[in-house]
């Protein structure tokens, strides 16, 4: 039976905009299952009616759909002129648009119209060194208000921005940047993390000599005069806009890369715009005077969603550094030091947070706090159970579940349905998600692929270097015939409409030919006090596979049988048997991507003794080593 967490009250479904939205449709039954049957039976009236709603600026034309029967086919807003830039500035006045905060304490804040003043002039030395529409120009920077401001000048011109956080070394930023031939680098010359400051300046000198195409570099420096504030203290032109057409690219994404090179995964100025507003207006119930904060780097697709908050006019805020420094609580603190009412996490950082025993509403007043999001991985029971009880019995939980590959989210909260523990609110408006069985037949209360059976707005315009678009179909359209295969192992539950993502389907196990999805497992050992982190693979022994489970421990804990045992004993109890590890082995440290996520399939192929085909995608390559050649895994 689902146990409900959290309603609505009723003012609140009456004030969000989500139900002016349903109004001014002519849907007055705040049903959200009726809203979303709706939106996709209706796409070219619920589109139109999000960019009229939300305001974009720009000229939508009048077809909002056209060849719509087809993935590869489907364009979207084909008349539009609009300008990305120019809808995330539209406002100019004295409200705070961003805060940039660090793990020192060091606090800035930029106003929406120094942001725009600030966007006219960088647009203009962009302009003075031959940057036109459709260059590329990258960014190598911390999570910073210059960040912001050199992408939203890129998009005023009408180029293309891509962005990866500092701590890449030099290949894993050549492998992203060289690809797509970049005319301007961007690049910082150090970055402060975990209270120590790392020099990168030659990484960024060596990036710049070994691609190419990179004609001039602009640095950025927090310890002495840079690029940045002579052209800050320079003359203030007017802010210009480029009109492009709706799929006039805008950035360009990176798959993890951890199975080969990443995938360069360009998205459209207008799908990512449109998607975005709707996410943040309809579902997230964002408005003009709310804070919103993501813990995010500028390397993860929730920096651009982050920022794309700048188009209602809220107050973002920006965090560089480590979260847990100087403190355990100091992501939290942040929440009332900044009024944040909208608090974004990834799901590992609050059972992180849950294990050291971090209790905000004992030392917090939270009064701001309206709603709190997670993603990143699937979110336990245990965590849903402990933001009510730690943070606020009414604050509103929104798990999220989308990625990279469509800039956005494919299922994610609502204002106006209840949150069930360990479940996901529903899909999103516009998103024809489903949960497949193997034959493609969509099912309830059944573990199968998330998909997508129509086409979206922020779907990739294309990969880069794909003209006959062989990668992209490979990617979503091998499994079902112009379905959008997901990657995720999920599943849609019939008397909530909620869905559980239970991992990703390429790292599902396989034990007597039974899929079990990783997060099954991982929520059972996450429960324990003693465990730290852990990673879950199938290894082939035999024609089958066997669970193998990988542990780290916390501080003051040591790996022994009694804690072995007692996994198993509660992975029986609350899954199956088939969910149970066969072998359970403590290591030192486990890999994980540079966006904080588990690399499964790395550890499968290490310890299967196969090549680990790009370890510069890890944040801790060295990790790996730890699971070769295990004599406890040799048959």
């Amino acid at each position: 039976m689902n146990e409900r967490l959290w309603q609505p009250a009723r003012s609140q479904i009456d004030s969000a905009n989500l139900t002016s939205f349903a109004i001014a449709n002519g849907i007055t039954d705040t049903n959200y299952e009726k809203l979303h049957l709706w939106s996709t039976d209706s796409r070219e009236a619920f589109w139109r009616s999000v960019w009229d709603h939300t305001g974009i600026v720009g000229n939508r034309g009048d077809t909002a759909l056209a060849h719509g029967d087809n993935f590869f086919t489907s364009s979207w807003f084909p008349q539009a002129r609009l300008n990305f830039a120019e809808n995330l500035v539209r406002y100019d006045d004295e409200r705070t648009a961003i805060v940039t905060m660090n793990e020192s304490g060091e606090r800035r804040a930029l106003s929406y119209s120094e942001l725009r003043r600030k966007t006219a002039q960088f647009a203009n030395e962009l302009r003075s060194r031959g940057i036109e529409p459709g260059d590329r120009v990258v960014g190598w920077l911390p999570n910073i208000a210059e960040t912001v401001i050199a992408m939203l000048a890129t998009s005023s011109i009408g180029a293309v921005w891509s962005s990866c956080s500092p701590d890449f070394g030099v290949p894993g930023a050549l492998d992203r940047f060289g690809q797509i031939e970049p005319k301007l680098l961007i690049a910082c010359d150090g970055y402060q993390y975990n209270r120590h400051r790392f020099d990168v300046a030659e990484n960024a000198r060596s990036v710049a000599a070994n691609i190419e195409s990179i004609s001039d570099v602009i640095w950025y420096s927090t310890t002495q005069d840079n690029d940045f504030s002579k052209i800050f203290s320079g003359d203030e032109p007017d802010l210009q806009f480029e009109h492009l057409p709706f799929d006039h690219p805008l950035y360009v994404m990176y798959s993890s890369g951890t199975t080969g090179k990443p995938k360069c995964i360009v998205h459209g100025a207008g799908g990512t715009l449109i998607q975005h507003l709707k996410e943040h207006q309809l579902h997230v119930n964002l408005t003009r005077d709310d804070v919103l904060f993501f813990f995010t780097t500028t390397g993860w697709m929730m920096w651009n969603w982050l920022v794309s908050g700048l188009a209602t006019g809220c107050t973002v805020v920006l965090y560089d550094g480590s979260p847990f420094v100087p403190t355990r609580r100091s992501l939290v603190d942040l929440i009332d030091q900044e009024h944040i009412s909208v608090f974004g996490v990834g799901a590992k950082y609050i059972s992180s947070i849950e294990k050291v025993r971090v209790k905000p509403k004992a030392r917090h007043s939270l009064e701001t706090l309206k709603s709190i999001l997670s993603t990143g991985s699937p979110l336990s029971h245990e965590s849903f159970e402990y933001v009510y009880d730690q943070f606020k019995e009414d604050v509103w939980l929104a798990s999220i579940s989308g990625g990279t590959d469509l800039i956005s989210c494919f299922v994610l909260g609502n204002p106006w349905s209840p949150v069930y523990k360990g479940e996901i609110q529903g899909p999103g408006l516009g998103m024809a998600v489903e949960v497949l069985d193997d034959s493609g037949t969509p099912v309830f209360d059944q573990k199968g692929e998330l998909a997508c059976m129509r086409s979206f707005p922020s779907a990739p315009i294309g990969f880069w270097n794909d003209p006959d678009d062989r990668l992209y179909r490979s990617a979503y359209f091998e499994r079902f015939d112009d379905v959008w295969a997901h990657g995720d192992f999920a599943e849609r539950l019939s008397n909530s409409s909620g869905f559980v993502i239970h991992g990703r389907s390429d790292a599902v196990l396989n034990p007597g030919g039974v899929r079990i999805g990783t997060a099954e497992i991982y929520r059972q050992v996450e429960s324990l006090d003693s465990v730290k982190d852990a990673v879950c693979v199938g290894q082939t022994v035999d024609d089958d596979v066997r669970v193998v489970l990988f542990l780290t421990m916390n501080e003051g804990f040591s790996f022994s049988n009694e804690i072995a045992q007692e996994i198993k004993k509660r992975v029986r109890t609350n899954t199956s048997p088939r969910h149970v590890p066969d072998v359970i082995l403590a290591v030192e440290d486990i890999p994980m991507t540079r966006s904080g996520k588990i690399a499964e399939l790395a550890v499968r192929d290490a310890i299967h003794g196969r090549e680990v085909k790009n370890t510069s995608a890890l944040a801790n390559p060295e990790s790996l080593d730890f699971f070769r050649n295990l004599p406890e895994l040799q048959h």
